[in-house]
């Protein structure tokens, strides 16, 4: 099939299943495919129209880790959730989360967005993306 004609498949996809005509314009112009160009240059041309990724924010990390993480996870005596790592580790590792050096942004996400024992988890509207991954580079940074 040529690529004209997977464009208008797209088109009508696009509007058909998503309801948008932005949708179908935009796959249009980032799938401009003649009949001898291949299937390879698709991938070209969408991937040249994402933006690059953000770099993390450590000062917004920062914050949202006092908003959102230190009532329970903070260094001084009395949280919950530096105790419970305390008991948990036995001081194997640092019980304060901004002292560990084990946190990657993998692990940070994985507990935000899952909870765990009694630590609930965070709704992206409560901490979008974007707070996550500032705040998952914060505490994986090595000061």
């Amino acid at each position: 099939m040529s690529g004209k004609r997977n464009i208008g498949r797209l088109l009508l996809i696009g509007t058909s299943v998503m309801g948008a005509g932005v949708v179908a314009i935009y796959a249009a112009s980032a799938l401009q495919l003649s009949d001898n160009e291949p299937a390879a240059a698709a991938e070209t041309s969408t991937s040249s129209v994402m933006p690059p990724p953000v770099p993390a924010d450590f000062e917004r990390g920062r914050q949202v880790y006092d908003r959102w993480c230190a009532a329970c996870h903070a260094r001084d005596p009395g949280h919950p959730g530096t105790q419970s790592l305390e008991i948990k580790y036995g001081g194997a590792i640092p019980a304060a989360l901004e002292d560990r050096s084990d946190l990657t942004p993998q692990i940070t996400a994985h507990f935000v967005r899952n909870g765990a024992g009694l630590m609930p988890f965070f709704r992206r509207t409560e901490i979008g993306d974007a707070d996550l991954r500032d705040l998952s580079a914060y505490l994986a940074e090595d000061e």
